[in-house]
């Protein structure tokens, strides 16, 4: 008999009083645990701080961003946030020891939190519209199989082939009291910078944008990155994932002994790149939001017929440009 797992995006469950990652039945209103992780929430003193929703006019407290869980999975989030913690409290050499899978189901956990508070806004928005509350089936799809590959928190989901995303960890000139955090939960990416170090993810690309953005990840290798460096790479890999023209595919297979998650080898389509054509001017708007804590706007980004200014790498030489050149505030 196939195992049998949960899919809250199939039928839109998403206020029902079941866990949010098995579907298990919560007899109490208060079996929950935060989007963000405790240990994050106190340590930064966000409980009471408005976290803005991707329209940029909802706020929520940080601290009442919370999702239905078990006690099950609670216990084993609880196991991998201390993990989490050990690692992140060393910096970038704890961070660089966590294998892909255990930052996935931490930075995944997070996206999907947001991203169920996101679809709850938008639902009672639209009831008190008296419209329905739908998804399009690619979106279902791809928002159902982010929501399997992290039951493999706790239950038998295995990974087979390619890994199914782009994660990056790089050197980051950040001290232990900032915490920078950013997302697209719809697109399912993923970003944060804080104790030393920053990482980029996204969730369901295949390792595609990785790929693209080798160039400059080879340049950068171990240098310890001035902030402002390390927003214009999240904005590189935040522009080349709305890009992506390519549609993942998977093998998936499931018996009573679990569920396999093969992804299959990137090809494109006859006549279709992967990607789509870069847009500079497109860049400079997904560039502008990330330099916002310096007053960078697009008219200071790029000035035709000239390419936008980096402060990755110099415009002539194509060279990485040393952190320690440049000359913008911390």
């Amino acid at each position: 008999m196939p195992f049998r797992f949960y899919n809250p995006l199939e039928n839109l469950q998403l206020h029902s009083p079941t866990c949010f990652l098995t579907g298990a039945d919560l007899k109490n209103p208060d079996d929950n645990i935060t989007v963000f992780p405790a240990w994050i929430l106190d340590r930064f003193l966000l409980r009471d701080q408005k976290f803005k929703m991707i329209d940029q006019v909802t706020s929520v407290l940080y601290g009442e961003l919370k999702l239905p869980c078990s006690a099950a999975a609670a216990k084993a989030f609880s196991d991998l946030e201390l993990k989490i913690q050990e690692a992140l409290n060393k910096g970038y050499e704890g961070v660089t020891l966590l294998s892909s899978h255990t930052l996935f189901l931490w930075m995944g956990k997070i996206v999907y939190g947001v991203l169920y508070h996101e679809l709850l806004f938008e639902k009672a928005r639209l009831q008190k519209q008296n419209k329905a509350f739908r998804l399009s089936p690619p979106l279902k799809a791809r928002l159902g199989l982010f929501h399997l590959m992290l039951q493999s928190l706790v239950s038998p989901v295995a990974f087979k082939g390619l890994q199914p995303w782009s994660i990056s960890v790089v050197r980051l000139k950040y001290s232990k009291d900032i915490f920078s955090y950013r997302d697209d939960p719809v697109n399912l990416i993923f970003s944060l910078g804080m104790n030393g170090f920053g990482i980029i993810a996204c969730f369901q690309d295949s390792g595609l944008v990785k790929q693209t953005q080798k160039d400059i990840l080879d340049k950068i290798s171990d240098a310890v990155l001035h902030p402002v460096q390390f927003e214009e790479l999240c904005a590189r890999f935040f522009y080349s994932n709305y890009l992506l023209h390519y549609q993942p595919r998977y093998n998936i297979e499931n018996n009573d002994a679990g569920i396999t998650i093969e992804t299959l080898p990137v090809a494109a389509d006859a006549g279709k790149p992967l990607f789509g054509k870069w847009d500079d001017s497109m860049f400079a708007l997904v560039l502008a939001e990330h330099w916002k804590p310096w007053g960078l706007t697009k008219k200071d980004i790029i000035t035709v017929p000239n390419d936008p200014i980096s402060f990755l790498k110099n415009d002539y030489t194509h060279e990485f440009i040393a952190p320690d050149s440049i000359n913008l505030p911390y």
